[in-house]
Parts: C-alpha cells; sequence; structure tokens
C-alpha cells in the first residue's frame, strides 16, 4: 500500500482536535471518506475538512473500492463490530482507544486479524509522543536505578454534564463505553505503564459510586503486579471537591524516582542523589500525529508500528479485572 486512503468512521471531537487533520499530513496519506450515522453531521465534516466522500451506513464506507484504510473514533461498544467488518473486506484498521468494551470483544478483534491477516493498530499515541519518550528514556537509562514501586493518582471533579442524568454522556453508560470515566481515561495510563514495564499479569480492585450522579463507578482504587514481579497502585476519583485536582504517576526506584501527569503535560519531575530537576517537553499540535505517522509507514512497507491490537489488549483486561467483570 503505497497511498493510503482512510475512511472514517465516527466524526466525533476526538477527530477534530487530536487525530483528523494528522491523517492528511503524513506522506502518502489522505482521508476519502467519513462516515456518521447523522446526514447533517457526516456532510457538514466532509465539507468543513474538504473530504471528497460522505455517508451514513458503515458498511457502504468500508465497500467503497477507493477507501483502503478504516479509522474507528466510534465509542466502544460498535468497535469490535466495526473492525471486525473492516478486516474482513481485507482492510486494515486503527481504532480510537480502548480497543473495545470488553476483554472479550478484544479477543474477537484480534482473532479476526490473525484470521484474516490484515492489521489492527490502536490509537494509544501517548506511546509515542515526546513526552513520554522521555520518561521512557530516563527509566531505561537506570538513572532512577531498580523500580521498586509505581503509583498512580488521579482526581478531577465531576463536569456540568454528569449532572444531567436524563441525558447522560456517553461516555457514563456502561453498555456503550465498557465502565464509567474509568473505562474512558484509565486506558491511557495503564498502557504506558505496561509500555514501560511489561504486561501486568495480576490485577484487583475496588469499585464504588460515592457521588450519587450516575450509576457506573466514580471511585476506583486498585493493585496490581507486572510480569516482572514489580508491584502497582492506583486511585481515581471522578466526584472530587474542585482543588483535589491531580493528575500524578509516580516511579520509584531505589536511586531516585521520577514522576509525571498523563494529561495535562506538567513538567517531569525527576528527584536523584543530584537534587530535583524539572523537565519541560513540547509535544506536536496535533498529538496523534506521531502515532498515525508509524500506522502510515507500517502499512506502506517502510517502517513498523508496535501499537497493536494485540499490545492494546491487555489494557482491557486489566481493567475488567479491577472492575470485578472476571
Amino acid at each position: 500500500m503505497k497511498i493510503i486512503k482512510w475512511g472514517f468512521i465516527g466524526c466525533g471531537e476526538v477527530t477534530e482536535k487530536k487525530s483528523g487533520p494528522a491523517f492528511s499530513e503524513v506522506a502518502g496519506s489522505m482521508v476519502e471518506a467519513v462516515m456518521s450515522r447523522s446526514e447533517v453531521k457526516a456532510r457538514k465534516y466532509a465539507e468543513r475538512h474538504q473530504i471528497q466522500k460522505w455517508y451514513t451506513d458503515a458498511q457502504e464506507l468500508i465497500d467503497d473500492p477507493d477507501v483502503n484504510a478504516i479509522y474507528i473514533a466510534t465509542p466502544p461498544s460498535s468497535h469490535a463490530t466495526f473492525a471486525i467488518m473492516a478486516m474482513k473486506a481485507g482492510k486494515p484498521v486503527y481504532i480510537e482507544k480502548p480497543l473495545a468494551a470488553s476483554y472479550e470483544d478484544c479477543a474477537r478483534i484480534n482473532k479476526i486479524s490473525s484470521d484474516t491477516g490484515v492489521p489492527c493498530f490502536v490509537a494509544y499515541y501517548r506511546r509515542y509522543l515526546p513526552y513520554f519518550q522521555r520518561i521512557k528514556s530516563i527509566i531505561d537509562a537506570g538513572v532512577i536505578g531498580k523500580i521498586i514501586n509505581v503509583q498512580i493518582r488521579f482526581a478531577v471533579p465531576a463536569p456540568d454534564l454528569d449532572y444531567n442524568s436524563p441525558n447522560l454522556p456517553w461516555r457514563l453508560q456502561p453498555d456503550i463505553a465498557g465502565g464509567g470515566f474509568f473505562y474512558d481515561l484509565a486506558p491511557h495510563q495503564l498502557d504506558l505503564l505496561q509500555y514501560y514495564f511489561g504486561v501486568i499479569t495480576e490485577a484487583n480492585g475496588i469499585c464504588a459510586n460515592r457521588g450519587g450522579l450516575y450509576k457506573a463507578e466514580d471511585s476506583v482504587s486498585a493493585c496490581f503486579k507486572f510480569e516482572n514481579g514489580l508491584p502497582g497502585s492506583g486511585s481515581w476519583c471522578f466526584v472530587a471537591y474542585n482543588s483535589a485536582k491531580e493528575d500524578r504517576v509516580e516511579v520509584i526506584g531505589d536511586l531516585g524516582q521520577i514522576s509525571f501527569s498523563v494529561f495535562n503535560y506538567a513538567p517531569i519531575v525527576l528527584h536523584t542523589q543530584n537534587g530535583e530537576e524539572i523537565i519541560e517537553v513540547s509535544n506536536p499540535s496535533y498529538v496523534q500525529f506521531p502515532l498515525i505517522k508509524s500506522v502510515i509507514e507500517h502499512l506502506q512497507g517502510i517502517g513498523y508500528c508496535h501499537c497493536t491490537a494485540v499490545s492494546a489488549t491487555p489494557v482491557n483486561w486489566v481493567m475488567d479485572r479491577i472492575l470485578g467483570k472476571f
């Protein structure tokens, strides 16, 4: 595949701000068509971004002979269905995170990818961002020594939309999202840690709804262990008091410690015997650009992208274990 002509299934906010424009900025790549169940939304998106075709039916977009790769940017509950449809049609897939709404659906996606030989990639784009690459280089270089413990701490107040119980956002509807905000935000944190330290092989959690704004969990505590024996823990609260906001991961070694954020890209803080060092790293304006470039070069046969469905599946396994799904 020399020229990648993408078909977008879904054209929501993420495609406007994080990913969509990047597909046309990589050499040998363009957006051929877009699909939304809303005719008005699909048409206006196509017009706004100078895209030739728009559809309201996903199968019609997949069957378009001018489309040879599919980007799935819908809520997680439909990821497996659309991915399987595309791969059975012989078209590679790039899926928004998490890979699916359950570990079981991830396994289905991986089986079809294996059976058809059609690649499937997942948008864990933080692996490729300079900010997180810098953290990995510090850890891998042994600057903080042998890693002893890993901790995630995340707390945010409930946004105004969460108080509208008759019309809650889809991210708070477990049948669509897989869970509450935990299933939407924790994937990035857990994927990064597994990228740094290997697969998590043990995980347990305690979940609660303390705010009473919706039925999904709003507070989660978890402990887990990586394949190399490294222990870790995490706490997430999505109904915190405003001044209690926190977005922090701490990696503790026997020679130092490194702290960083996952969502706001606050300066990295490194503590060693030499004292405290503040490290600022900027990211590209379209944060998915480095990963999308890697996916495209993989499809063109001039590179390799390691952000595959298989590599993304352990995240869903860990989340489902923490939420007590099995």
